[in-house]
Order: C-alpha cells, then structure tokens, then sequence
C-alpha cells in the first residue's frame, strides 16, 4: 500500500522518462525494424548498406557512452534529456525532407544526440525514482512503458503507412516520409514536456566534478560491474537481431510489405507485457534470476530457427519469435536494475552506465553489419537460419555469465 501510495505521487515524472526513453530512439531504431523492407526500398539500399549506418551509429556512441556518464553525474537530466531529444527530432525532419541525408552521417549525428546528452540521464533519473528497494519494479515499468508507447506509435504508424498506400496508390515514398514527420513531430515534443516536467535533481546525487576521476576509477575496479557489461552485450545482441523479425515475416513467411510490419509491431506489443512482468518477478526472486530464465528462453528460441525445423509453418514460427520476444524484453526490463548487486553507489550511476553501456552496446557496430552480411549473401531462408543462430549463441553467452554473477553475489 505504501508503494502504491508513493507511486500514484511520483507518476508524472515516471510517464516522462517513459516518453523520453522510447521517443529518442524511435527514429533510428524502431522505424527501419517495423518498416525495415520499406526503408531498404524507399532509399535504394542494401542490407549491408543499412547495417553500415548502425556500425557508424555504434561507433559514435561508444564514444558518447563514455563521455556522457560523467555529464549525467555533473549537470540536471532534464537538460540533457530534453536537448537530446529536440536535436533528434530534427534529425528526423532533415531525412523526411532531403531523404539524400539518408546515410552514415545521419546516423553518426543521431549517435551523439541520443547517447551523448541523453542516455545515461534517462538511466539514472530511473533509478532514483526506483528508491532503493524497487529497482526492478522502476527499470521494469520504464522498460515496459517504452514497449507500450513504441507498440501504439508503431501500430499508428503501420496505419498510417497502410492507408496512405493506398491513398497514393502504393506510393511507399510518399506515406514513409508521412511516417518520419509524424515520428520527428512527436520526438520533438517529448524534449521540450522532459525539460518542463521532470523535476530538479538534488546536488547529493550529483557528483563534484563532470569528469571526477575518483569515480570512474572506483567504478572501473568493482569486477561486477564487467560481468553486467558482458550480460548487457549478449541481450543487446539479441534486441538487435529483433530488426529481422518483419524481414523475415516477408522473406521466409511469404508476408508482403503491410503485413511483415505488422509482425515486427506484434513483436513490440509484446515487450510491455515481458519487461513489466520481469521487473516485478526481479523484485521478488531477484533481478540476476530474471536475467538467466530470460536467457534460456531466447537461445532455446533461437536454436530451433536455427535448425530450420519449424521454418515451413507460419503459426509455429511466429509463436517461436514471441518465445524469443518474451526472453529479449524480459532480460531489457532488468538488466540495470542490479546496478545496487553490483555495489554500485548512486552518485556515480551515471558514470557506471557510461563504462557499462561502453562495452554492453558494442552490438551496435558489429551486429547489423553482420546481419546484412548474412541475409545478403545467403539469402531465403538461410541466412535468416545464420541470423538466429548468432542469437542462440549470445544467449548461452549470456547465461553462463549471469550464473556467474549470480554466484559471486551470493558468495559476497
């Protein structure tokens, strides 16, 4: 009762980090995995192409990892928030005007505006809404609010694409850049309700000095911290290899362009539900058991794509991506919310999640090039089969590693 009471009080801030943390991404992330078959055809680009311009984003943002730690330990979040949000949009609104910005340098940009001033903010204005004893219900909630708003905007995006298909007579050009400015338009607004609405963080959870070196080295000795890197990578890999989920509808399934999107949205609705449920399970039996069930869920997903065995039958195949779904959400949903396992103190979150999100998105350069690797070079249903075979790999990976940490906390 007292954590419902505490809750309704502190919503509105909770409903802004949920709108700043799913807006920011959507235009480089979620619009090419829902829309994947129209992006590779309205810009006249390859697999390889498009997996080039992540690398470039993944790049970029190791960089911005690593500074903008330190930046969200020094100044207020809602600055950094709503700026990175704001220069986002306009990324957006350049491409749906001059689609010949479509490229590494948008991509790159987009790196530094979504990373640089605004990652490692949003993560640590969560966990000081979280208190101390519900993290998993904070990191839970944001991640699920995020999979409920990237659902409703993608499905409303899906509609707005469909109908204006056959508005224009299947002018996918015309309704994509409809999509992109309806996109940019929201990003946008969600900068300037972060900056006005979130609240001012008190200067005790605000350390001396934006590039303390104190910190960064204390954060750097805490061996957990690296064993999260490593389960942050292979969920991450995972989440990645969700960009193929519409692909493979088209390309294996027979689906065609409006249907395919409507798998990959699917798949979003379903990231609500598993984040929610594995935040409030992380409270109970522990984030770091959360994170090994999830993980066993996804590479048992992933081992039966990738033997080919279920890829003939449409209603099997799409139940088996809600299984790998179910696994990928649930690992998102908790995977920072053992930030206090790993000793971690609050006045260096930000700093921490800088080190950590330095390693644990390396996916980000490696993982689309090699998908556009595969599915270019073994196209049909093998490199699809390849594709979910890294997934199977990563997800062994994973849980190794999490009853790893999982003993050496309980050895602490």
């Amino acid at each position: 009762m007292k954590l419902l009471k505490r809750t309704s009080k502190n919503l509105t801030p909770l409903i802004l980090l949920i709108l700043a943390g799913e807006s920011v991404f959507f235009l480089p992330f979620v619009i090419p995995r829902i829309f994947r078959p129209s992006v590779l055809s309205v810009y006249e680009i390859s697999n390889t192409e498009l997996g080039s311009y992540f690398s470039v984003y993944g790049l970029v943002a190791m960089i911005s990892y690593f500074i903008g730690g330190p930046l969200a330990d020094k100044f207020q979040p809602k600055l950094l928030m709503g700026l990175g949000l704001v220069l986002t949009a306009l990324g957006g609104f350049s491409v749906a005007i001059y689609p010949v910005l479509m490229g590494v340098f948008l991509y790159g940009y987009w790196g530094c505006t979504t990373i640089l001033l605004f990652w490692a903010a949003l993560i640590k204005s969560t966990r000081l809404w979280g208190g101390e004893h519900t993290q998993g219900r904070a990191f839970g909630l944001l991640e699920g609010g995020r999979g409920a708003l990237a659902a409703i905007l993608g499905t409303i995006g899906a509609a707005v694409f469909a109908t204006q298909m056959e508005a224009t007579n299947l002018d996918n050009v015309a309704s994509f850049k409809l999509v992109l400015i309806v996109t940019s338009s929201i990003t946008f607004f969600a900068g300037v309700l972060v900056y006005l609405g979130l609240p001012t963080v008190t200067s005790k959870s605000l350390a001396g000095s934006a590039f303390e070196m104190k910190g960064l080295k204390s954060v750097m000795k805490n061996k957990r911290l690296w064993l999260q890197s490593i389960i942050v990578i292979c969920a991450y890999v995972g989440y990645k290899i969700t960009d193929d989920f519409s692909l493979y509808a088209q390309d294996v399934l027979g689906f065609d362009e409006v249907q395919s999107s409507m798998v990959g949205t699917g798949a979003i609705w379903l990231r609500p539900l598993f984040a929610l449920a594995a935040g409030f399970l992380a409270d109970k039996i522990s984030g770091i058991r959360v994170i090994s069930i999830s993980f066993l869920i996804s590479g048992i997903g992933g081992i039966l794509l990738f033997s080919g065995i279920i890829s003939g039958v449409a209603v099997v195949s799409l139940l088996n991506l809600s299984a790998i779904s179910a696994g990928i959400y649930g690992i998102r949903g908790v995977y920072f919310a053992i930030m206090g396992d790993a000793q971690i103190s609050l006045a260096h979150t930000g700093t921490a999640v800088g080190v950590i999100s330095v390693v644990g998105y390396t996916p980000d350069v490696f993982v689309s090039p090699l998908m556009g690797y595969l599915l270019d070079n073994y196209p049909g249903v093998l490199g699809h089969q390849y594709v979910f075979g890294v997934l199977a790999l990563f997800s062994i990976c994973g849980l190794l590693v999490s009853l790893i940490f999982r003993k050496t906390k309980e050895v602490a």
